[in-house]
């Protein structure tokens, strides 16, 4: 296996490495290089900045070879303006709108520096002054298409229904869309900041909030994040109840996601068998951990609860019984040509677009391209039970619902294979100190995509910087690259098939 190409120093996943470990380049060799790997294959995991002095911020990138399984960092120092990395790697370029938002940073030549969240900077130096124009936060100039019988059509951000509020601008020629444009940000709760704030008991409870339907992933995540800085080494055990936990969560939203775009379409009989098996999804996870979406399961050291042989086989019958009800439901909705028909050529994704901004999950997945954390980056239990990656190639709504049925049967069998041979070991061991100066990047496989939690520790060995990003940060831009061409009445449709969190990206 070949190492990082240099001067990215190599990382692992939740590996801690020292600081004074990552290469500090220029900020014109920071941005050739990033542009470089990219072109070579890599991608961004996570770039972000950090105060450093009073006057200079520091950038971090981290960039992955998924093909090979190999991390690669490194680092440098701006002031108020530096050029902008997104002109020569599309990847860079909403981690850059966050920089500048909470940096105060200007990335000079960036294609569109717009407001991501539009609040005001929360990790910029102290005594920074407030970004000046033409970054404008209380200002977004939505792009505007001319033409005779050319319609704007605004949407959000408060919805007819129970939902996250985010504002959708479609720009029309009747019923076809033309371009899209998505504004989001009124969901922004400073979890950063929160995770940053030094009370380990809180930001526990805070990493679980940060996307409801996607506690375990992000919790795995926070976890492994701190195990990884406190060098503590959980059990066998604790790891397969983490990863039987995962993979209910994944099958809770997957067999959700496929009732949701049953009745997206009006095949009533398959969105109501779907919705009440996604429950029995939940009522697993209840039952290992007291509650439905798994909140207090997973915590720095293992997992809070066991699962004795009693429930183990309890679970394994449950999970059977699951299967066997979901194939015969999924026969009738896949197999409906009536449901192909409306499934079939809508909202795709360009494999080429998929590649040029990174998107992750089954979004990726259903564009051809094979990426998954658990197969390119595993740890845990992933690294002793693969779960093979399903891929499609039409990158429409009809793959992606694929991708998710093909994955609710193979987290039906890992989990099955876990609950008849739990290893032996305690749920949970006791995590010492954080080490000081140190980086760690834990990376999750949630089941919407690809889980961040980077983190830095100081000196003291105290938490300095708690880098987030959801899958649904990389993955709302896909939603605006698929609808162009589509009918305008397809967008609830085409938008429940990616099922992105609003939660999520706002942070």
């Amino acid at each position: 296996m070949s190492v990082p190409v240099p001067p990215f120093a190599q990382l692992g996943n939740r590996r801690a490495v020292p600081l004074d470990q990552l290469p500090e380049l220029t900020v014109e060799a920071f941005r050739d290089s990033i542009a470089t790997q990219v072109d070579e294959g890599w991608r961004i995991v996570s770039l972000f900045g950090t105060p450093e002095t009073a006057t200079s911020v520091r950038l971090i990138a981290v960039l992955a070879d998924d093909e090979r399984g190999q991390l690669g960092a490194a680092t440098t120092m701006v002031g108020e303006r530096y050029p902008a990395i997104a002109s020569l790697c599309a990847q860079a370029s909403i981690f850059e709108r966050e920089i500048a938002e909470q940096c105060g940073v200007i990335p000079e030549g960036h294609p569109r520096l717009a407001p991501l969240r539009r609040h005001p900077p929360d990790h910029r130096p102290s005594g920074w002054p407030a970004p000046r124009p033409p970054f404008d936060r209380d200002a977004h100039q939505f792009a505007q298409l001319e033409g005779d019988e050319v319609h704007e059509v605004a949407v959000g951000p408060v919805h007819a229904g129970i939902i996250e509020p985010g504002h959708f601008r479609f720009q029309a020629h009747g019923e076809e869309v033309l371009s899209l444009e998505i504004m989001l940000g009124f969901q922004h709760r400073g979890v950063e900041r929160l995770l940053e704030a030094g009370n380990p008991s809180r930001a526990m409870l805070v990493a679980e909030s940060i996307a409801g339907d996607c506690v375990i992933a992000h919790a795995n995540a926070y976890c492994g994040a701190m195990e990884a800085l406190a060098r503590c080494r959980k059990s066998a055990r604790a790891q397969s109840i983490r990863g039987i936990a995962l993979e209910l969560e994944r099958l809770a939203n997957h067999v959700g996601d496929l009732g949701a775009l049953a009745g997206d379409v009006a095949y009533q009989p398959a969105a109501a068998f779907f919705g009440r098996l996604r429950g029995d999804c939940l009522n697993m996870l209840m039952t290992i951990s007291g509650n439905r979406f798994g909140r207090g399961l997973v915590r720095p050291g293992g997992a809070a609860f066991d699962i004795p042989p009693d429930m183990a086989r309890e679970l394994d019958a449950r999970t059977r019984r699951l299967d066997l009800e979901l194939r015969p439901v999924a026969e009738l909705f896949f197999g409906a040509g009536s449901v192909q028909s409306r499934l079939e050529g809508v909202g795709t994704v360009p494999h080429d677009a998929c590649v040029m901004h990174g998107f992750v999950g089954p979004v990726a997945r259903a564009c051809a391209v094979h990426r998954d954390v658990r197969h390119d980056h595993p740890f845990g239990v992933f690294r002793f039970a693969q779960i093979p990656v399903a891929t499609a190639w039409a990158g429409d709504v009809y793959a992606r619902a694929l991708i998710r049925w093909i994955e609710i049967q193979r987290s039906l069998e890992f989990v099955r294979e876990q609950l008849g041979a739990l290893p032996a070991g305690d749920a949970r061991v006791p995590c010492d100190a954080l080490r000081p100066s140190e980086l760690v990047v834990a990376m999750e496989e949630g089941w919407r995509g690809e889980v961040v939690h980077a983190v830095l520790t100081d000196e003291r060995g105290q938490i300095r910087r708690h880098k987030v990003t959801d899958p649904s940060f990389r993955n709302w831009t896909s939603v605006a690259l698929a609808m162009p061409g589509n009918q305008i009445s397809d967008f609830p449709l085409c938008n429940k098939s990616f099922n992105l969190s609003y939660a999520g990206h706002d942070l």
